[in-house]
């Protein structure tokens, strides 16, 4: 299996593809370590398990998620019966994938919003620093590749910058952007976005949020007026919120999920700089942890490097030798 599997194949239109080593380094700390501590084994001893606790801890896959893995094996090898080290290496691939694939709450999205509503709208919230901006500006090429009409606005009217690059990224991908200025009420530009997606039959309208975390109160407060003031344009807005989180912070990451999520009912995650990192258990982590599916991955820094995302070939990809 090629490293890259684990991406959805409907790239076609996408000519920059990542390096083939962008996994190497979450390969090589977290499942080349379970290979080699799989390796001469005769039998799942305590031994064994507390080694491989210690390398999920150690790899960011968190706590609460190993604990879940060692359970699962422990009953698998109890019903199976294992008996070498083959046998084992799939155990703990099967259990990991059952992870990442149990959590789906939302339909699989691809870059051509098949059978999806129109104006498909999807509000993205991150904390800033972690790529939000950059994450946006790529989905809405991938989108726009792929012959849909993409509407980006300006929801982060506070932070120097946020609307110009937001609208430099709306004018190098070639969509339409919206924006009400800055230190402008984001419910305001939530609003006339949608509205805008509506009347003028957008495919899809991507909206960026503020990225501070000064507040629990008042971050609940802006992000659910946000989503209130779009269901009055559209009933079903939004059809996705999305969290954005950079998987190079590893534990970190667990801590914004935790924010977000208690803000918002978020549904789906991005992951980025996952090709610059060792730390790519956070992605079995947050996804477990948090019950929602990764939906993109980031994994470079050129413009066509946001991807899919498989998670059984993913899973599949790292185990494989």
């Amino acid at each position: 299996m090629a490293i890259f599997n684990f991406f959805k194949k409907d790239q076609s239109k996408q000519d920059n593809l990542p390096k083939e080593e962008a996994l190497d380094k979450t390969k090589a700390s977290f499942f080349s370590k379970i290979s080699k501590a799989i390796a001469g084994k005769t039998t799942v001893d305590a031994s064994f398990l507390d080694e491989l606790e210690e390398i999920l801890v150690s790899s960011d896959v968190g706590i609460d998620t190993t604990v879940k893995i060692i359970e699962r094996i422990e009953k698998r090898v109890a019903r199976d019966k294992y008996i070498n080290t083959s046998e084992l290496n799939t155990i703990l691939r099967d259990e990991i994938t059952l992870l990442l694939t149990e959590n789906k709450k939302t339909p699989d999205i691809d870059f051509d919003l098949t059978n999806l509503p129109k104006p498909y709208v999807l509000m993205v919230v991150g904390v800033n620093g972690v790529g939000k901006t950059t994450t946006i500006g790529k989905l809405a090429n991938a989108f726009t590749q792929h012959g849909k009409k993409v509407l980006l606005a300006a929801g982060d009217t506070f932070r120097a910058g946020a609307v110009d690059q937001l609208e430099i990224w709306s004018k190098r991908v070639g969509c339409d952007f919206y924006s009400n200025g800055m230190n402008t009420d984001p419910s305001a530009v939530a609003y006339d976005a949608v509205q805008k997606g509506k009347e003028g039959n957008y495919d899809i309208v991507i909206l960026d949020t503020a990225g501070r975390l000064h507040n629990k109160v008042n971050l609940m407060n802006e992000l659910s007026k946000i989503k209130r003031v779009m269901a009055k344009v559209i009933d079903y807005a939004p059809n996705d919120v999305m969290l954005v989180l950079d998987a190079s912070t590893g534990q970190n990451a667990f801590e914004q999920a935790k924010h977000f999520t208690a803000a918002t009912e978020v549904t789906s995650l991005a992951l980025t700089k996952l090709d610059g990192t060792a730390k790519g258990g956070v992605v079995l982590g947050v996804s477990h942890q948090f019950k929602i599916p990764v939906r993109y991955i980031g994994v470079g820094e050129g413009i066509n490097d946001i991807k899919l995302f498989d998670a059984t070939d993913f899973v599949h990809t790292l185990f494989d030798n």
